[in-house]
């Protein structure tokens, strides 16, 4: 199965596309980690989409439509995936519609104000991608999945993440109605426990698989 992670920033999506990718196999792949591949080793396309992201603006659609479609074609997506962070336009999902069929588009629905906390207090792994929140931390400094140093990514500032959620609610909402006149969107609140999410994403990936 073919399925799409839709959020504003914050609402969860990395946390949950972890407990997918491990809890139904299907590769997780998100345009922020291959964009901070491509930072970490200062290639052109890393620091071309560095110079968007370091202002909290979206990385224009030709060179993030072809790097998914790329991804799309190596072998372990022959089964199914998750994509998580594209499409983030009309436009996006546009192109994606002539790469690919989706099967599911889950939308975690998260208050705006809770978004500013949770981004401003995440804290992520170095190594892994996990992200967690400094209430939830107790002062730890390393990775409970993989021991990796925990870091504060720097667009998690309250200007920048302002900025996030504008270009959010002008750019990717619209997202919501277009995947739901296609009959494809699922709808999870979002504001509770990351389990509490995953327990009612799980429903409908079981009923999908049927």
């Amino acid at each position: 199965m073919n399925i799409i992670l839709l959020g504003a920033p914050g609402a969860g999506k990395g946390t949950q596309a972890s407990r997918i990718s491990d809890g139904y196999g299907l590769p997780h792949i998100s345009t922020g980690d291959i964009f901070r591949a491509n930072i970490k080793n200062q290639t052109p396309i890393g620091l071309l989409a560095k110079s968007y992201i370091d202002k909290g603006q979206l990385v224009p659609d030709e060179v993030t439509c072809k790097i998914v479609e790329n991804r799309l074609q190596e072998p372990d997506c022959k089964a199914g995936y998750m994509l998580d962070g594209f499409p983030r336009t009309i436009a996006q999902a546009e192109a994606l519609d002539k790469i690919t069929k989706i099967d599911l588009v889950i939308n975690i629905e998260v208050d705006f104000a809770l978004l500013m906390d949770r981004l401003c207090g995440r804290r992520v792994c170095k190594d892994c991608g996990e992200s967690y929140h400094i209430s939830r931390l107790n002062g730890e400094t390393k990775c409970s999945r993989c021991g990796g140093e925990l870091y504060q990514r720097k667009d998690d500032n309250p200007e920048t993440v302002q900025s996030r959620l504008d270009v959010y609610n002008a750019q990717t909402a619209p997202l919501i109605e277009y995947y739901s006149k296609k009959g494809l969107l699922f709808n999870v609140v979002g504001n509770t426990t990351p389990e509490d999410v995953f327990a009612e994403v799980s429903k409908k990936l079981d009923a999908l698989k049927q």
